[in-house]
């Protein structure tokens, strides 16, 4: 069995303040404020509190008349005690024992719920994932692989799915494993995997980002399973389907520049369709653990970009924005379909910062949406 990749110092950070963290909370949980802008807004204002207060006139000058609903104090509160009541913690994105490769993730959660071993985000990881209607060799190659990635020293991580994703995590609950859920920590999704969740969150680790009690809904799980494959170094496809939720995972993972597995199957059986398009399209091909434990070897962890107590522009800059023209050629390259950020800075002519300032204020009008891989697209009038 191959050895495990060798973690390597976290990169600098510090915890929050009560104060902070409820700041952080408040930010993460407002209209239209979602992980890349949240980094930016950090990155631009200094902090959670300096970025609350100019939201109301970023949202403005993005073309919406009213502000964008911010949580108050008081709500932010209560879901901190809520998250306690249920014997969970918060993580923040610059506080210690922050997965370093989620870290490195243009989307990383600002706040990690977590319950559980909260020391196996340590661990290099590798997630198995693949059908929900997975047939029973497909269940078994998962809890065998998922046992002899824990034997070498990996975490598996998966999404609590049944199928092939609960035998991932049966397999490796004895040595390590991680489940990302797309609703609340206390939210038992799907039902059957009840004692299977239970046992995680005493024996593994329970990871989200939404608050206790919501109960997933289609949106939340893309989100999910970005979390999945950014926790990890390489993502195992066991079975899927050619319209599997699963691909949508490798698919992040590649994005990510991490490395993807597919285990072939059956041309005859729906289930291997999806994998056996991953295995032409160059994924490594997975019959046992040291198929892909061979291609870890060797690489060192994704380092986070920078960091997001870096100072804030002067004033001026932080709150004379972009003039009409600037923010009406942006515009202009945005359509309904994503495009590259790079992309429209190409078109634009506009520098880097000015870009990422009227995509923010436009985002936080309601006007823009953030899709995966850098692409932005235009969504509708101001709220």
């Amino acid at each position: 069995m191959a050895g495990v990749v060798a973690a390597p110092e976290q990169a600098s950070s510090r915890p929050l303040s009560e104060a902070e963290r409820l700041d952080w909370l408040r930010l993460s949980r407002t209209e239209h404020v979602g992980p890349v802008t949240f980094r930016q807004l950090l990155a631009r204002f200094g902090t959670a509190a300096a970025a609350l207060e100019a939201l109301p006139d970023l949202a403005r000058r993005g073309g919406r008349r009213a502000a964008p609903r911010i949580p108050s104090p008081a709500e932010a509160e209560r879901e901190l005690e809520a998250i306690e009541r249920i014997g969970a913690t918060t993580l923040g994105l610059t506080e210690p024992g922050y997965p370093e490769p989620l870290a490195a993730t243009d989307d990383a959660p600002p706040l990690l719920i977590l319950r559980g071993r909260s020391e196996l985000l340590a661990r290099p990881a590798v997630a198995l994932v693949g059908a929900r209607n997975a047939s029973a060799n497909g269940r078994t190659l998962a809890r065998t692989l998922a046992r002899d990635c824990a034997a070498a020293g990996f975490v598996v991580a998966s999404g609590l799915a049944r199928g092939i994703d609960a035998a991932a995590h049966e397999g490796a609950l004895d040595g390590g494993t991680i489940a990302a859920v797309a609703g609340g920590l206390d939210v038992c999704y799907p039902p059957e995997n009840r004692a299977l969740q239970q046992a995680i969150g005493e024996r593994g680790l329970l990871v989200g980002e939404q608050p206790p009690g919501l109960e997933p809904q289609a949106r939340h799980f893309p989100r999910r399973n970005r979390i999945i494959s950014g926790l990890s170094l390489g993502v195992v496809v066991v079975e899927a389907a050619l319209r599997s939720g699963s691909l949508i995972t490798a698919r992040l993972a590649l994005e990510q520049g991490r490395e993807v597995g597919a285990v072939p199957g059956s041309p005859l059986d729906p289930r291997a369709r999806g994998c056996n398009a991953l295995l032409r399209q160059g994924a490594i091909l997975v019959e046992e653990a040291d198929d892909l434990l061979r291609a870890l070897m060797g690489q060192g962890l994704p380092s986070r970009p920078a960091r997001l107590e870096e100072p804030a522009p002067p004033a001026g800059a932080a709150a004379g924005g972009a003039s009409d023209a600037a923010r009406a050629a942006v515009v202009e390259c945005l359509g309904p379909s994503g495009v590259a950020v790079d992309e429209v800075l190409r078109r634009c002519q506009l520098s880097a910062s000015l870009v990422s300032l009227i995509l923010m204020e436009l985002e936080l009008a309601g006007r823009l949406e953030r899709q995966p891989g850098g692409r932005v697209a235009l969504i509708g009038a101001p709220d």
